[in-house]
């Protein structure tokens, strides 16, 4: 049974008090509200001497930071560096967005090297795979490809997963007829459209959601339901594509909720300061209350080399208006990779 399950038929789990402890809340508490759908667990069940993360309503803001390698960059050691240092900087959770070099060997590293909550994005590996191993192009990737890149972050003890469920072909049309500055700056939203534009077909994630919620639910694995339509720019936030992937995740929300599976939604990355507590507002109405994770907000785009302020002056207004999760923002945001 996954701690959803346990929760909704009333269960207090080991897991429910180990967090309860270290938020300095009840474990009826932490109970309750993931039986509402408020608060989530995040720990994979093969995520061996790790401690699991509460993430929710009226828990500690838990922070993320990334890491990973790119082509140009193949230093493992230098990303196994970078979690060790986020995490005694005070990062609660670390993402591997690795897409170069031995992907799954770092990713395998990466969960060894720390008890930290550890989060990926899958589409990364099975694009990867299909140009490096297949010799294919991303557009050629199979549902089945994306499905097994799933399941191998899964059987490594990833305990949440970016997917962009919410990327469709009605909400491509809907950016389309209204305009965008930046269009998608999303890299698994960029993906995704492009196969559905070379495939002339559905979003994989989206027409086989049911698919997803069996996989996930079999390791007890958190979906972070991913803004492929996030706006890259000021001009482009709260527009009518974001909001249409915003309905289409909370929709999303209550069928993995009802499958028992546990889910936070992802937001926006660039944001208005008088927006910002308006989309932290819509998310939860939307989405019946599930944490929101967001990146940053970033509240100007002219301040590249100093995007750690803009995201923390963001990210403190996002806090303060009941966002859940954030995630780190670099110096080096728009720049480069950032350095140890």
């Amino acid at each position: 049974m996954t701690q959803l399950e346990y929760a909704r038929k009333g269960t207090i789990t080991e897991k429910m008090k180990e967090t309860a402890l270290a938020e300095g809340v009840s474990p009826e508490f932490i109970r309750d509200g993931i039986a509402k759908g408020n608060i989530i667990i995040c720990h994979n069940l093969k995520h061996r001497d790790s401690k699991p993360l509460a993430v929710g309503s009226g828990l500690r803001t838990k922070i993320n930071a990334n890491i990973g390698t790119s082509a140009d960059d193949l230093d493992i050691a230098k990303e196994l560096e970078k979690a060790r240092v986020a995490v005694a900087s005070g990062a609660d959770a670390i993402m591997d967005l690795s897409t170069g070099g031995p992907v799954d060997e770092i990713r395998r590293a990466v969960i060894a090297e720390t008890s930290a909550c550890i989060g990926s994005v899958p589409l990364y590996q099975a694009a990867l795979d299909a140009v490096r191993v297949r010799k294919k192009a991303i557009v050629d990737m199979t549902v089945d490809d994306i499905f097994r890149g799933i399941i191998r972050h899964a059987e490594d003890g990833v305990d949440f997963i970016t997917v962009h469920c919410g990327v469709t072909r009605s909400t491509v049309e809907r950016m389309r007829n209204e305009g965008r500055i930046m269009d998608v700056v999303s890299r698994g939203g960029a993906f995704t459209i492009e196969w559905m534009n070379w495939n002339n077909r559905e979003n994989p994630l989206y027409e086989h959601f049911d698919r997803l919620l069996e996989i996930t639910k079999e390791y007890d694995m958190t979906l972070s339901l991913g803004d492929g339509f996030r706006p890259g720019c000021l001009a482009d936030a709260t527009d009518r594509a974001q909001i249409h992937e915003l309905i289409l995740l909370g929709e999303l929300t209550q069928r993995a909720q009802e499958s028992g599976v546990q889910v936070m939604i992802e937001g926006p990355g660039h944001v208005p300061i008088n927006q910002i507590e308006a989309n932290v507002l819509l998310q939860k109405r939307l989405c019946h209350g599930a944490p929101f994770y967001v990146l940053g907000p970033l509240v100007t785009d002219i301040a590249p080399g100093y995007d750690h302020i803009t995201c923390a002056i963001g990210g403190a207004i996002a806090a303060a208006a009941g966002a859940d999760f954030l995630c780190y923002v670099t110096p080096s945001e728009h720049l480069r990779l950032p350095t140890v």
